[in-house]
């Protein structure tokens, strides 16, 4: 388990070739006392060790991955046999500016590795999204779509979460203020019943290359579902997590 833990943080740290001139390769390795997806945790409440890679380039073309340790699949009963505990994200788009305005669009699938099988009623967890966003100063407005099965939801084509961010930083106190607002929605009809809204305030500092990060995340997820399970307790109730990271 603990190998599968630092997985991420290897492949992050093996990769700090320069780039060349037109393009940028940076890499991130941190820590994160709950990880916490969209209003629900990821670890049955657990901590995390995560990282990614990031290549971009000047034309506004990025690429990258993204990976962490997670139990919500196994935990949530989706699991038949097998097991899964690591999610890898791997994504690509092209982002630019418009009269001072930012626009992002891309690809994303969210990987969970393992060798599992779904539980009756249960779809694998991997999902594919493709998403956009738009942003003015401290403000931005993201819209992601699922392209089928999503998060284990048969037939999830068509779910999405749409979501509001502000981003400030006090310049005197080196201080960034966040806050956030989403609402995940559910295909097909009959999943709707899952569907919920998200809010989140945090606030981060970067101490000598290290960003040091606290977030207060709750939801409005109703407790019928796996978001009340055994496991960890309720998922989507509110909760303080802390994180530190590192930028290579």
């Amino acid at each position: 388990m603990l190998k599968k833990k630092l997985l991420v943080a290897a492949l992050a740290a093996s990769f700090t070739l320069p780039a060349a001139a037109e393009s940028t390769l940076s890499s991130n390795v941190g820590f994160v006392s709950d990880y916490v997806f969209r209003g629900i945790t990821q670890n049955s409440h657990n901590p995390a060790v995560q990282g990614g890679i990031d290549y971009a380039h000047e034309s506004g073309v990025y690429v990258g991955a993204w990976g962490s340790n997670v139990s919500w699949i196994a935990d949530s009963g989706a699991v038949a046999s097998g097991s899964v505990t690591m999610e890898l994200d791997t994504y690509v788009g092209y982002r630019g500016t418009a009269s001072d305005v930012g626009y992002d669009v891309g690809f994303v699938r969210y990987n969970y590795l393992g060798d599992y099988t779904a539980a009756s009623g249960f779809a694998k967890a991997d999902t594919q999204e493709i998403y956009g966003s738009v942003s003015y100063q401290f403000l931005s407005a993201k819209y992601s779509y699922s392209l089928g099965d999503f998060l284990t939801v048969v037939n999830g084509k068509g779910s999405s979460y749409f979501e509001l961010n502000a981003s400030y930083t006090l310049e005197d106190a080196g201080v960034t203020l966040s806050a956030h607002a989403g609402k995940q929605t559910f295909k097909p009809s009959s999943a709707d019943i899952y569907s919920y809204t998200d809010y989140k305030l945090g606030a981060s500092k970067d101490l000598s290359g290290y960003v040091v990060g606290v977030a207060y995340t709750s939801t409005n997820a109703g407790s019928a579902w796996t978001y009340a399970n055994a496991v960890g307790g309720k998922w989507g109730k509110g909760v303080l997590a802390v994180s530190v990271s590192h930028a290579m």
